[in-house]
């Protein structure tokens, strides 16, 4: 696990931009890596709605971390698993991420409670070092993935939350991140700005309205993810599948530029050492 967590670390530091897919189950991680991604995330969301949940910790963690070490092992590339706000106790949900297998963690500052939507800056410092302590006494360097909602979920829309979002990020770094995760920015002159204000690597989210790889490059992005997307959009090719078979009674859709069963089958039936 030492040498994986080496390796995943060392791909937010040299170009290119780390392209990270997020997975949701075995075959999709193992899609992802036969693509020749060199690592591997997990998307909470996707998880949670494949096992019948809504997002944002409606899923147990101990259903969590079944799912992730069912990823780690369909595939050889180091793995991060997103464990969103740690389910109400980092330092278990860490120890979960490990014992699964995953050598990087997503923790995020949403709280996922009523009445307030992040923790403050002074408790997410203090959640982020817990996360630290208990890698670090498990000997396992965990690529920690620092994320902040401001973008997400800013209540009021006439306050620019970037100058926030650097102090948050900032003190996440300085608190034991490896990476510094923005999701919900989009536009340029926000990510730049980010990219160089915050002092480690900046992870951002693919989305629309998110410039392309290429251009992220320059800005001075380190890592992007791709989320629930993949995992949103065949949901969106079932949902057309089933809507084509109910009302035309025609198999266009799952016929045409579809993974033959032979090769799913051979994709799948791989050893993993």
């Amino acid at each position: 696990m030492k040498s994986k967590a080496a390796a995943l670390a060392k791909l937010h530091h040299a170009p290119p931009l780390l392209v990270l897919p997020n997975a949701w189950d075995a075959a999709s991680a193992r899609l992802f890596e036969d693509a020749g991604f060199p690592a591997v995330g997990t998307t909470s969301a996707g998880i949670a709605f494949a096992l019948g949940h809504a997002d944002r910790q409606k899923i147990s963690l101990d259903e969590m971390a079944e799912a992730v070490g069912r990823i780690v092992r369909a595939v050889q590339v180091p793995v991060t698993a997103d464990m969103e706000a740690g389910y109400g106790d980092v330092a278990r949900a860490v120890s979960a991420a490990l014992d699964a297998g995953a050598v990087g963690m997503n923790l995020e500052d949403a709280t996922h409670e009523r009445g307030r939507a992040l923790f403050t800056r002074e408790e997410q410092v203090e959640r982020i070092q817990e996360a630290r302590r208990t890698a670090d006494a498990r000997g396992i360097p965990l690529v920690l993935n620092a994320r902040t909602d401001l973008f997400l979920l800013a209540q009021d829309p006439g306050v620019e939350p970037v100058f926030e979002a650097i102090e948050r990020l900032n003190a996440y770094r300085q608190a034991g991140a490896d990476c510094l995760f923005a999701p919900g920015i989009t536009d340029k002159l926000r990510i730049e700005a980010l990219a160089k204000a915050v002092r480690g690597p900046l992870n951002v989210l693919a989305g629309a309205g998110t410039p392309p790889v290429a251009e992220l490059e320059l800005l001075g992005v380190a890592r992007l993810s791709v989320g629930s997307g993949p995992m949103r959009a065949t949901m969106d090719l079932t949902r057309r599948i089933a809507k084509e078979l109910r009302e035309s009674g025609t198999y266009t859709l799952l016929t045409e530029e579809t993974l033959s069963y032979a090769d799913a089958n051979k994709l799948m039936g791989r050893r993993v050492p």
